[in-house]
């Protein structure tokens, strides 16, 4: 059997292509996210090579027509497993595992780096030796949905901008931090808000990059905290999420380029820093209530 040790940050697909032999149905490599990589697959029954990676990897298993019988190996020990739809498996970076499916079925496979997972923990709590530990197939309803939401920003481009990802990538560690780590964090709960100097900070500095690829990390640097503690406090002063703000703001922007009638649609999507037409025209439906060209036609009428 074959021994691969893979580091998904150098080699991107190419890490991927070395394990199973083709490149997967779905990858977030020409999407640059931040901290994570992602990707879906879907497999038929096979043996897979004896694998280490540099990233802590997680599989979350879905389109699973019925429990498949798996035969796997982690960090030199063996189990065998019914996957099931849901189900969740943890590798922690530097630990060789191998698998050996009976069934077929879709998986999300995601590669963490650890610089980012001990920065979240740094900045979140101040404790050493925190260290994730593995976890043979099991469900975890959260941890599969966040899979699920990286999944369909990779199908659509409305979802693929850097803040939506870095969100969804927050979450994801800070549940791991809580329920999969050999000594398992409380975190602590964030009130009350930002400081109104704080908050008006962030929202200038949105209005004025708003058609940039914004980030949380960069968003949180303005307000001088983590992004944890950031994406909480944002949302108790705003009732929404960063992310969810951003596209807001850029769709009041919108609708203000479009009243000038100076831009074409395409034109204004780009100016306010939406992914493309479609991405546009979706969220502006979805706030508005009306597409941009019905709302370009009402304001000529």
């Amino acid at each position: 059997m074959t021994s691969l040790i893979v580091d998904f940050a150098k080699e991107k697909e190419e890490g991927y292509q070395r394990i199973f032999a083709r490149s997967p149905l779905l990858s977030s490599v020409s999407n640059q996210w931040p901290g994570i990589l992602v990707a879906y697959d879907y497999f038929l029954p096979c043996q897979m090579p004896e694998v280490c990676s540099k990233q802590h990897g997680i599989a979350i298993f879905l389109d699973i027509p019925k429990p498949a019988r798996v035969r796997r190996m982690i960090d030199a020990h063996w189990q065998y497993e019914r996957v099931a739809q849901g189900d969740v498996v943890i590798v922690p970076a530097d630990t060789w595992t191998q698998t050996t499916a009976e069934g077929a079925g879709g998986a999300i496979i995601l590669g963490l780096e650890t610089q980012e997972f001990a920065h979240m923990i740094n900045e979140t709590v101040e404790k050493e030796g925190i260290r994730l530990i593995p976890h043979f197939a099991q469900s975890d309803p959260l941890v599969h949905q966040l899979g699920i939401a990286l999944k369909r920003a990779l199908e659509n481009s409305e979802n693929a901008d850097r803040l939506y990802a870095e969100s969804v990538t927050n979450a994801l560690m800070v549940h791991l931090l809580r329920y999969y780590c050999a000594e398992p964090l409380v975190l602590p709960i964030y009130k009350g808000g930002l400081s109104k100097l704080k908050l008006q900070r962030v929202i200038d500095y949105i209005q004025v990059n708003l058609e940039g690829d914004l980030s949380l990390k960069e968003l949180a640097s303005i307000a001088q905290m983590s992004a944890h503690y950031f994406s909480q406090l944002f949302k108790q002063s705003t009732g929404v999420s960063p992310h969810q703000y951003v596209i807001r703001c850029r769709v009041e922007r919108a609708k203000e380029l479009l009243r000038q009638e100076k831009l074409t649609i395409a034109a204004v999507a780009k100016a306010v820093g939406f992914v493309d037409q479609s991405h546009f025209h979706r969220h502006f439906k979805r706030l508005v209530g009306v597409t941009p060209k019905t709302f370009l036609g009402q304001i000529k009428s």
